[in-house]
């Protein structure tokens, strides 16, 4: 399903901005003023819902009370909180002193959650005829029918819900496109089949399937989904006097206004408290060199063909679900753990955040088997709240000079765009083998990806390099993107032009890599797969 609302500023877009924006101030303010007690930060996060929706008319539901339970609800989330419900009184901020205590132990899953109250429980699966119909003659919608659902009333078509399968004929048939198909926007968007719907026809996620690509969250156009955000953990740690450094995403380039502004970007960062900025296109650099020597050793004389490992919600589907085949997912490091890891041999005691586009990397970056040395994750947009915290107007910052970030190559910088992972090994391997031809397929979307892994079993990709992307277009349309797909694609790849090295076998750290890599198992690959979905598992029967 085509993520239709990306890239429109829609009211869902401003609550959530809102939501971030507000944490964020709270937290700053929290540390700055030292007369603020714990009573007046719990008195200010319940009088949050008012300040985002004032008034006593409902702006967007049927009731003010209930768009403030929800905006409570999402605020609890954005805290890194787990989900209340409505049966039992609570403040907003019941476990937030126990998560600032231990601010590295906060998590309680899962990652992903559906606000049950604010789900529009939406019909799934179901064809129903609209007034579209002309009754006509032929009634082929009737004759093709293998349930005989469908009759016609009032010169009308009228399907039997009873009699239905779901199975589509008269919606093909339909001369006048009068049958509506419809499909739970969520669901549809979820490339796992890990939704369905409980005894209130509400949005129910199967955890033992979701592998956390957030496409579901983006979708709702209710915003009745929505993840765990570690906004305050981020500032506590700046507060506390802590070094802590960003490691930003490729994707990062037009997220926040103008067009590769890095200057602008490390200025910005600077004001929010951090203490440096890195591209973690460094690390996609190694990781093209990493792939590129697994390809070659390991193609076709041990596997048939070899899967990226970037993307780890691709990774993590192609392991549980093709279990026999796992071994042909590749077991490179991934772009962000290889970029933590340097930061890590020059910074020991500094805490790292990944600043990307992706709900995914919050677990990746959890897992205990390889650890990835990032101790937290943003997305742009839990970023972008931060900054309009501050009231950080990012165009008009001043630009510091500086060149651009250490040398990354144009290959490392379009790993964000779909596509990009593939030719950048591809063009690594050129480079050192200039006679190798390197064949590629791409695929974005997990429904995609799993048709792609399929066809690869049967045989149709021999001695191919397999690229899965769970987001539609790549990490640009990862779940914490901020602009449209196609314009932050553009932005992507006008600013990888501008990189003085074209290949990543260029950058000048790919000497690193056998140490950065020390301790990486075959066996750690393969819990890959059960931690991520035990870090989803409910430890809340609330839940």
């Amino acid at each position: 399903m085509a993520d239709t609302m990306r890239g429109v500023y829609t009211n869902l877009t401003e609550i959530r901005r809102n939501v971030f924006r507000e944490v964020a101030s709270i937290c700053y303010r929290a540390g700055k003023d030292r007369n603020m007690t714990r009573a007046d930060i719990d008195d200010a996060f319940d009088e949050l819902p008012y300040k985002i929706l004032p008034g006593d008319v409902a702006t967007y539901r049927e009731s003010v009370f209930l768009e403030r339970a929800i905006i409570g609800e999402r605020i609890r989330l954005a805290m890194g909180l787990s989900l209340q419900g409505v049966d039992r009184p609570q403040r907003i901020s019941d476990g937030f002193n126990e998560a600032e205590v231990d601010n590295l132990s906060y998590y309680e899953p899962p990652l992903i959650n559906v606000i049950k109250f604010a789900c529009n429980a939406c019909q799934d699966n179901v064809y129903e005829v609209t007034n579209t119909c002309q009754g006509c003659l032929a009634h082929p919608c009737r004759e093709i029918c293998p349930k005989k659902a469908i009759t016609f009333v009032n010169h009308k078509a009228y399907i039997d819900q009873d009699l239905c399968i779901q199975c589509g004929q008269c919606f093909k048939v339909c001369p006048y496109g009068a049958i509506h198909h419809h499909v739970r926007p969520c669901a549809a968007a979820c490339g796992m089949n890990a939704i369905s719907s409980d005894e209130h026809g509400r949005a129910d996620i199967n955890y033992e399937k979701c592998v956390s690509c957030g496409q579901c969250l983006v979708n709702c156009p209710f915003g009745a989904i929505a993840d765990k955000s570690q906004i305050a953990q981020v500032i506590w740690s700046i507060q506390h006097g802590e070094e802590v450094i960003a490691a930003v995403a490729p994707s990062f380039v037009g997220q926040f206004g103008g067009k590769g502004n890095v200057g602008k970007l490390r200025e910005a960062f600077k004001l929010l408290g951090f203490s440096g900025v890195e591209e973690v296109a460094l690390g996609a650099d190694l990781c093209t060199v990493q792939e590129a020597e697994d390809f070659l050793e390991e193609v076709p004389a041990k596997l048939p063909f070899m899967g990226t490992s970037c993307c780890p919600a691709w990774s993590v589907m192609a392991k549980k679900e093709f279990p026999d085949h796992a071994g042909a997912v590749s077991m490179a490091l991934t772009p962000m753990t290889l970029t933590a890891r340097m930061i890590r041999m020059q910074r020991p005691h500094a805490k790292i955040v990944f600043v990307g586009p992706c709900s995914a990397k919050k677990l990746e970056a959890m897992r205990r088997s390889v650890r990835s040395e990032v101790d937290f994750v943003l997305t742009f947009e839990e970023m972008a709240g931060m900054m309009e915290a501050r009231d950080i107007d990012y165009l008009s910052l001043e630009d510091d000079d500086k060149s651009d970030f250490d040398v990354a190559s144009t290959d490392g910088r379009n790993f964000a765009v779909a596509g990009g992972v593939a030719t950048a090994v591809a063009n690594a391997i050129k480079r050192t083998y200039p006679d190798c031809e390197v064949k590629v397929v791409n695929a974005e979307g997990l429904d995609n990806c799993r048709t792609m892994m399929k066809d690869a079993i049967k045989g149709k990709y021999p001695g191919h390099l397999l690229e899965g992307m769970a987001c539609p277009g790549g990490c640009v349309a990862g779940a914490g993107t901020l602009v449209a797909i196609r314009k932050s694609a553009a932005a992507v790849k006008r600013y990888a032009k501008r990189s003085p090295h074209m290949n990543s076998t260029e950058n000048i750290y790919c000497d690193l890599i056998p140490t950065l890599e020390k301790g990486f198992t075959k066996q750690d690959q393969d819990n890959e797969v059960t931690e991520t979905f035990e870090a989803q598992i409910p430890k809340s029967p609330r839940q």
